[in-house]
């Protein structure tokens, strides 16, 4: 138990640490007043600068990829011990957690895409191109990154699931990650659901679209609201 126990407490740790929010902190911002709130790499992407939003991306993606690929084996020689067979699965999943409900945020983090995808590289690699692959596929239709998050863990549970790609307590666990994934975004679905969800603009026209469209929803919420 302790082989498993250690690790996973590593992993947890690893993943709870806040880079999207200690990013937009160094540049004075801070992401949860700002934006959607969420402490994830799109907010920080939107509100402090892409070049920002990307490197707080790859830094959340390492935490899972580093939790299944590294820890358990660092663990296991600092002990002197063996790896325990799932131990990369755990701690994978453990990051996760820990980036979704970070201790030191009071348990209120990220979305879990960018970790969830480190963990899926490290231990199905296959199964994680099939779900990048699907997300770029539904991003540059929509250029709604949560409609592609969400359609990337659906898409995940079926190609893991038909045929099944790996044993049992694999499949659960990736099962349970992308529903995870997709109840996290469930703020986003209703948004989607009312039209006023925010899209990702690549170009200024774009951008000044976007603009006018988002202004447009609020006069007619603000109409709507003084109406009733």
């Amino acid at each position: 138990m302790a082989a498993y126990l250690i690790p996973a407490l590593v992993s947890y740790l690893l993943g709870a640490v806040p880079f999207g929010l200690l990013i937009a902190l160094s540049r004075g911002i801070d992401v949860r007043k700002v934006g959607s709130g969420n402490i994830g790499a799109t907010n920080v992407f939107r509100t402090v600068g892409k070049p920002w939003g990307i490197l707080a991306f790859a830094l959340d993606f390492l935490k899972g990829f580093a939790a299944a690929a590294w820890v358990p084996g660092l663990v296991a020689r600092v002990a002197g011990g063996e790896t325990p067979a799932y131990a990369p699965l755990v701690c994978g999943v453990c990051a996760v957690v820990g980036h979704t409900w970070p201790v030191w945020l009071r348990f209120k983090g990220g979305k879990g895409v960018a970790t969830g995808a480190g963990l899926l590289v490290a231990i199905a690699p296959h199964s994680a191109l099939c779900a990048v692959g699907a997300w770029i596929v539904f991003f540059l239709a929509t250029r709604y990154v949560s409609f592609a998050s969400i359609m990337a863990a659906l898409l995940l549970c079926v190609h893991v699931w038909m045929p099944p790609k790996y044993d049992m307590p694999t499949l659960i666990a990736l099962t349970i990650l992308a529903f995870a994934v997709i109840f996290r975004h469930r703020s986003n679905i209703v948004r989607l659901g009312k039209g006023t969800e925010s899209r990702f603009s690549f170009t200024k026209a774009q951008k000044e679209r976007e603009n006018a469209r988002r202004a447009a929803i609020a006069e007619r919420e603000a109409s709507a609201s003084a109406g009733g």
